[in-house]
């Protein structure tokens, strides 16, 4: 019961994203049912756990696609409750955001953004080539009162697959940077992005430089960097010179002389020793000195990592770095356990698409097919928004209500231990096990009561003519 009325107390920060009370009291439900259901078949899965009448089914969808439930709001709310339940992970006094991208498989022929992706990875059970939605997403890095590092996921966009004006240039890299400083912008506080080498470029460093805000990236092997020029003795003709010496940072890698051992300061390792160089040089993509990590890993192999902070070391620069598979960590909890990417909404009137179609374009549609995409596309945001939500109020118990819902967690895992903060599943179990003391208790308050008096099923459970109702 303590969890739920802690749950409780950070949902009640979101009321301003609704307009509605009794939106608000929707967006509660959807909310306590993707944090504790059993299973990921979609809205029904809310209905099955909450015990609602199958008349809550279209009431729920009615709440993704409702204008009394603010995208923009809900994620502002979202942004500034997250500051206030966890504590961040600060380098050099700045905030450090996760970002990466997520490819959500769909089969729909009718679902506004579905296109062909190419995935790259090692994984024998992917496929090269889905129909699905490219998603980006950006999670704050976090740090439990015993010192575990989590990402909370922020904000969740499907950044490809419509256009919707030919005037519209803005790459993936671009939107992703929009969307992050709209944050910056919701905290007022300066951020570090950690990301992966897809991000490492001029398009995402400028803006960040020019807003105060800095990146930590991985580079790729065939990265070219140039030495500061070396001032002449007397001053010639024409504009000075920009670039020194041109360098391979492969070759320079190759060179262990100039390298210095170090305990890794990788989370999960201990009694590694690994080898690191660190240079400052230009680099033309960001027009800048940028700070070059050269690490020789004995398991990892060789990496080369950038920073445009000089102030940050190079050590701390590695122990950043190796924090971005926080993010990959998220994504598979939201998948597998949270159910953040399982909608499943069709749009009728829509002309349906082909498998290995790309991009959709709607500059030559009429508005009001436009806009029901919009609103299509809008509801799969609110999705996914809510559940980076609830995956967040679950990482908010694991962190910070750890001992109580270990004390509540009924059931057995081979490698459970009381003594770290729990996963979002053990966190989803606890709370299922008490949700039917919630919903009976006075937390809810006298509204909540009253609807659910009228979508929820007896105590009892239905009778046996009403299942198909």
């Amino acid at each position: 019961m303590s969890l739920w009325l802690a749950w409780y107390q950070a949902v009640r920060s979101l009321r301003p994203a609704c307009s509605r009370a009794r939106t608000f009291l929707w967006l509660i439900l959807a909310l306590m049912g993707m944090c504790c259901r059993s299973d990921l078949a979609g809205v029904t899965s809310f209905v099955r756990v909450l015990g609602l009448r199958p008349a809550a089914y279209h009431r729920l969808l009615a709440l993704f696609h409702s204008k009394a439930l603010d995208l923009d709001v809900l994620t502002q709310c979202w942004v500034r409750l997250a500051l206030s339940l966890f504590q961040p992970f600060l380098a050099g006094g700045r905030l450090v955001c996760l970002a990466d991208g997520i490819k959500a498989a769909k089969e729909g022929k009718k679902m506004p953004g579905v296109k062909l992706l190419h995935q790259e990875s090692g994984n024998n059970t992917k496929a090269e080539y889905i129909m699905g939605h490219s998603l980006q997403a950006i999670s704050l890095l976090v740090q439990g009162p015993t010192g575990q590092v989590a990402a909370v996921p922020l904000v969740s966009r499907i950044h490809e697959g419509l256009v919707f004006s030919n005037r519209d240039h803005r790459t993936l890299l671009d939107k992703l940077v929009a969307l992050l400083l709209t944050l910056a912008g919701i905290w007022d506080r300066k951020l570090l992005l950690v990301a992966d080498a897809y991000y490492a470029s001029g398009s995402v460093i400028a803006p960040l430089i020019r807003r105060g805000h800095h990146l930590v990236s991985r580079v790729r092997s065939n990265a070219v960097a140039y030495y500061p020029p070396v001032p002449p003795a007397h001053r010639g003709k024409g504009r000075p010179r920009i670039y020194g010496t041109k360098v391979q940072i492969k070759e320079i890698a190759q060179d262990t002389a100039g390298f210095v051992s170090a305990l890794s300061p990788v989370y999960g390792e201990q009694n590694v020793m690994l080898s690191y160089r660190c240079l400052d040089l230009l680099w033309r993509p960001a027009g800048r000195i940028v700070r070059f990590v050269l690490v020789h890993h004995p398991i990892r192999g060789t990496i080369f990592l950038l920073s445009t902070d000089l102030a940050l070391e190079p050590l701390e620069i590695i122990q950043l770095y190796g924090y971005r598979f926080k993010i990959e960590l998220g994504f598979r909890q939201a998948v597998h356990v949270i159910g953040s990417y399982g909608y499943h909404f069709w749009m009728s009137t829509m002309k349906p698409i082909r498998r290995g179609n790309g991009k959709q374009y709607f500059h030559h549609t009429t508005d009001q097919y436009r806009t029901a995409i919009r609103r299509k596309l809008a509801a799969y945001h609110a999705y996914i928004q809510i559940g980076c939500i609830a995956q967040g109020l679950l990482l908010h118990l694991s962190l910070n209500h750890s001992t109580e819902v270990w004390r509540c967690f009924r059931s057995w895992l081979r490698t459970m231990s009381p003594l770290l903060p729990p996963s979002e599943l053990v966190v989803a179990h606890a709370l299922r096990s008490g949700l039917s003391g919630f919903i009976a208790s006075r937390a809810l308050g006298p509204q909540m009561k009253k609807m659910l008096k009228g979508f929820r099923w007896p105590a009892g459970g239905p009778a046996p003519g009403e299942w198909a109702a």
